[in-house]
């Protein structure tokens, strides 16, 4: 199978889902034997894609330390008000062995998992975590000339075999003390980076990599000064892609990325690189924000990852009042782009889980986004509001009503079949004309169906081009309009 030009991927946390199935079931379940039943359900909803996130084998040093890190027991004591120290499994970024952890069923469980979801017509993605493995990985002893190093050590490193490693880091935050940096300079290092990748390459169809711009030259630098200094200046993500390709065409790269660095990681050879902004504007600003920034990343906006959750970041059940949040899902599932969902997402989960715990809290799901989901997802995932050609609407307003700058419009169009996205990035009252940009709307009356609030519009063709359609959306409202 081949990855759809903007695929629609869902995110799951193989580690907490085989323990809530184990739960539900009453009996353990590696990723081999997870029932059939329970992939249908997984992809029902009309996802290309599975990211499991946490497959590879924890660390046993990061286990360790996430079980004392006191910042980190007061997360878990959040998320779990049954807590109890067994359920630290470790950081799934702090990898151990490029290996499927035993305890999820290893290699050859993730194979027949792997096969079940080619069945069902999905692609799968792993992680890959570039910049850093876990401290107690075998590389660590085996081939400390693959790590950053510094003869004085200090703090952000760690004494082994007669030198001093350094931890993994941010340039923006304090070292990762789970991990050990690897030298990206190096050729030794990126050789055996290229190695480890295409044997992950091997097990699935893509990966999603973790902090994808640290490993670019100038933020590498910029993390490590002088230490940065390698026997390669070229750039780490086109050599190692380009072997990875060699070895399979087509291999899917998604990079978490931030720093305005999206548009750079993408002409370095990324397929798809996350838009935080959008989720960040779309939480915390207005439809003229929203609509600047899709303006000014339209060039590459067919790359990018639209969310509005991730294990990283609030779930946004909580994070958004309900009209706002389905404004924001509308917006985001409708533009171009592939589209990232976090599994429990679509039932309002609304606690945010701690990577390093292996158990999730059991949550009730919440019926209104439940239902606003399964609507969503039926409309876009298995409709036409994620197909065609996209563009962004003009509006106009009047003198003394300017509101129609809240507002946000795009259209699709795909043989026959054209739909058109209002959404309304304010809590007040806005009204528009949205110009259409279809010509072939003249001299006749069109039915638009608004799948939202099962209503039909019949309109004039010729106003709808000029003067333009007339919308007039209550605070948080959208209009889904599919031509008739």
């Amino acid at each position: 199978m081949l990855w759809p030009k903007e695929p629609a991927i869902l995110e799951l946390n193989a580690w907490t889902w085989l323990d809530s199935l184990a739960r539900r079931h009453g009996r353990a379940f590696g990723l081999g034997d997870v029932p059939a039943e329970e992939w249908d359900r997984l992809v029902a909803p009309g996802f290309d894609g599975l990211w499991l996130m946490g497959v590879w084998e924890r660390s046993p040093a990061s286990q360790a330390i996430a079980s004392t890190h006191e910042g980190l027991l007061g997360e878990y004591r959040k998320a779990l008000t049954d807590f109890a120290l067994q359920d630290v499994v470790g950081s799934p970024y702090a990898v151990h062995r490029y290996v499927v952890d035993e305890r999820l069923g290893g290699d050859e469980g993730l194979a027949v998992a792997r096969r079940k979801l080619s069945q069902r017509g999905v692609l799968l993605l792993l992680d890959f975590v570039p910049n850093h493995v876990a401290v107690d990985h075998p590389w660590v002893t085996e081939r400390p000339d693959l790590f950053l190093s510094c003869p004085e050590g200090g703090e952000g490193f760690f004494p082994s075999a007669g030198r001093f490693l350094a931890h993994g880091k941010d340039p923006n935050f304090p070292a990762w003390t789970d991990t050990a940096q690897l030298h990206l300079m190096k050729k030794e290092t990126r050789t055996a980076m290229a190695e480890v990748l295409c044997s992950i390459a091997d097990r699935c169809d893509g990966v999603r990599c973790d902090m994808a711009m640290l490993p670019m030259v100038q933020v590498f630098q910029r993390t490590w000064g002088e230490l940065a200094a390698g026997d390669t200046p070229t750039r780490f993500w086109p050599d190692i892609i380009g072997k990875v390709r060699s070895h399979r065409p087509g291999f899917l790269f998604m990079g978490e990325v931030y720093w305005d660095l999206e548009g750079e990681l993408l002409a370095q050879g990324f397929d798809l690189a996350y838009d935080k902004r959008l989720r960040d504007r779309l939480l915390h600003s207005d439809g003229p924000a929203v609509r600047e920034h899709v303006e000014g990343a339209a060039g590459i906006g067919g790359m990018l990852v639209r969310f509005l959750e991730n294990h990283d970041e609030q779930r946004a059940a909580s994070a958004f009042a309900l009209p706002r949040l389905k404004a924001a899902a509308v917006a985001a599932s409708t533009l171009p782009g592939s589209l990232l969902i976090q599994e429990g997402q679509a039932r309002g989960a609304r606690i945010r889980l701690p990577v390093q715990l292996g158990r999730r809290p059991v949550e009730s799901p919440d019926a209104e986004v439940s239902r606003f989901y399964d609507f969503l997802f039926r409309e876009t995932l298995r409709g036409p509001f994620r197909k065609g050609q996209w563009e962004l609407c003009p509006t106009t307003g009047w003198p003394d009503n300017q509101s129609h700058r809240r507002l946000l419009c795009w259209a699709r169009a795909q043989e026959h079949v054209r739909t058109l996205v209002v959404v309304n990035l304010a809590p007040y009252s806005s009204q528009a004309r949205v110009l259409l940009p279809w010509a072939d709307l003249a001299h006749r009356s069109w039915r638009l169906f608004d799948v939202g609030k099962g209503v039909v519009y019949e309109r004039n063709g010729s106003e709808m081009i000029n003067p333009g359609l007339f919308v007039d959306l209550e605070p948080w409202g959208y209009h889904m309009l599919s031509w008739q």
